[in-house]
């Protein structure tokens, strides 16, 4: 079974009947996440203020996105886990710093529907500098959320270890009730061309390719950041990051395939949404520039499938879930490392 076959049967949504587990998704963007849980059997209902998102959302899976803006006074209907990824407004603006005191940041939301729905699992996603550079932020979250009564896991996962054709690392934080931990990588890579197949060799009158005054800014542009390699897509590897600035955006850091002919062509949606690992049945609502942002913006759902399929045997109590003293003493000296940062 070719890789875009595997993730169109996956990749469905279904009920589970037996488990019967509600998730509310924060800021759900189109449904990466939501999809990785429904997958697996959880009824979803979504948060979006952006409204292509929330139609997106809306006609792909069995969940209800509501079109909405949150504020700590929201309030949610009953649900058994909490998930998102929250923005987050401190990361990116210089000298403030108020953290949790700042309004425009996420956190505070994603708090309050914890403290009102007090789920038995919350997980949440954020980019890799929450680690780094703002980890000060992230201790005061996780310091939150632990005085709720949660164990809190967290670690710097990248997709490409979860059967995601995409090198794209995020901050994974889980909080539950018991002890819990997150999901191990799967002993398998997924290649650019795994995923594209022949759509990487494919073209119409409709395709984009560079002129040849932007490949002249390409090669300025790798030459002035000193890049060893064309920022071309490999299909012998995982892409690099899909954003929102290299799918709609900037010509020197685009993504592109570089056909035999040595012409440069912009990935469509197909093929972005493919490096994503969203299924082929999968439509986005908007103009294609909505389209790209939403799958820049987007969760991967395969790599969220794994995310929500550990949820599931954490919900399930299967017994090889369970945490180890050895994996716990190893979790305890991970938080060593990272208080000392």
């Amino acid at each position: 079974m070719e890789y875009w076959e595997e993730i169109n049967s996956n990749l469905k949504p279904w009920v589970d009947d037996n488990l019967n587990k509600t998730v509310v998704d924060l800021f759900a963007g189109c449904g990466g996440l939501s999809l990785g849980f429904e997958a697996n059997g959880f009824k979803t209902i979504g948060y979006e203020m952006d409204e292509n998102a929330s139609k997106t959302y809306n006609e792909n899976l069995q969940g209800e996105c509501f079109n909405q803006k949150l504020t700590i006074e929201t309030e949610y209907p009953k649900a058994d886990i909490v998930i998102g990824g929250p923005p987050c407004q401190p990361f990116s603006v210089g000298g403030k710093q108020l953290g949790l005191k700042d309004s425009r940041d996420g956190f505070p939301i994603f708090l309050s529907a914890v403290k009102q729905l007090n789920p038995e699992v919350l997980l949440f996603e954020n980019v890799r500098g929450m680690l780094y550079k703002n980890k000060w932020y992230l201790k005061e979250v996780i310091e939150a959320l632990e005085k709720l009564g949660y164990y809190i896991n967290y670690s710097l996962l990248n997709a490409k270890n979860y059967e995601v054709p995409q090198n794209r690392e995020r901050v994974i934080v889980i909080g539950s009730k018991r002890k819990n931990r997150l999901p191990k990588k799967i002993n398998r890579k997924i290649t650019a061309g795994d995923a594209l197949g022949e759509l990487a060799f494919e073209f119409d009158e409709n395709s984009k390719f560079f002129t040849e005054s932007m490949d002249k800014y390409v090669a300025k542009y790798e030459k002035a950041s000193k890049c060893i390699n064309p920022r071309d897509l490999y299909l012998d590897r995982p892409a690099r990051t899909l954003t929102c600035r290299n799918l709609a955006g900037a010509t020197g850091d685009m993504h592109r395939v570089r056909l035999k002919d040595g012409r440069r062509r912009r990935i469509t949606v197909r093929e972005a949404a493919r490096l994503q690992s969203f299924p082929d049945w999968f439509k986005f609502i908007g103009t294609e520039t909505h389209q790209y942002n939403q799958i820049g913006n987007a969760v991967a759902p395969y790599f969220a499938y794994h995310l929500a399929l550990n949820v599931k045997k954490y919900l399930t109590c299967e017994h090889n879930y369970l945490v180890t003293e050895d994996e716990q003493l190893k979790l305890f000296e991970n938080e060593a490392i990272y208080q000392s940062r």
